[in-house]
């Protein structure tokens, strides 16, 4: 497991196949709960190419020295990512 926040990733491979390919992160909050957005693909094996785009937030506790996922939220679409964005600027936008 990573021992910084830019160490952490959601690449991962299935022996020699890389099945989420990372495209970007933004580092959210640091310290001993880090919290990251990533934009990803997912492999498709029966198309054999990478899905489109995908986003996850992620949740990370940091014991014994290592950061450890604790919850994630996958955004389904990018409709459901437009939502998220027309709500939480709406907030933003109410609460200033």
């Amino acid at each position: 497991m990573a021992e910084t926040v830019d160490e952490l990733t959601v690449n991962y491979y299935e022996g020699d196949q890389q099945v989420v390919k990372e495209l970007d992160k933004q580092v959210l909050t640091k310290g001993a709960w880090a919290t990251v957005i990533y934009r990803y693909q997912d492999w498709d094996a029966r198309k054999e190419e990478f899905s489109k785009d995908r986003y996850t937030i992620r949740r990370y506790q940091k014991r014994n020295g290592e950061y450890m996922q604790k919850s994630k939220f996958n955004i389904s679409s990018a409709d459901q990512a437009k939502g998220i964005i027309e709500a939480l600027e709406k907030w933003v936008a109410d609460g200033e």
